[in-house]
């Protein structure tokens, strides 16, 4: 009795499978047709989308940044360590002009 069960079982499997399947099958063919006769092309999935670009840093951070270097330089050229044109140098690289 129980491989009588497992036989069965295995083919109510198989038939239920093959049924999903041609369904699917069918309804693909039929949406093609639908479209052929309307003169439309498949339908296409769309592309994915790009992943989103990382925000740009904030300019607050950055600019306190920049700030506290130039403040640093305008102390080292007070106690001259740095010259005019080495100050002036060195202004243009932190400030990016």
């Amino acid at each position: 009795m129980p491989g009588l069960l497992r036989g069965a079982v295995r083919t109510a499997v198989v038939a239920g499978t093959a049924t999903a399947v041609s369904q699917r099958v069918a309804r693909r063919q039929q949406g093609r047709w639908a479209q052929q006769d309307y003169g439309q092309a498949p339908v296409q999935e769309p592309a994915p989308a790009p992943p989103p670009a990382a925000p740009p840093p904030a300019p607050t951070a950055d600019m306190a940044g920049k700030l506290e270097q130039l403040k640093q330089l305008g102390e080292l050229k007070e106690q001259g360590i740095l010259t005019e044109e080495e100050f002036q140098t060195q202004k243009r690289a932190i400030l990016g002009a």
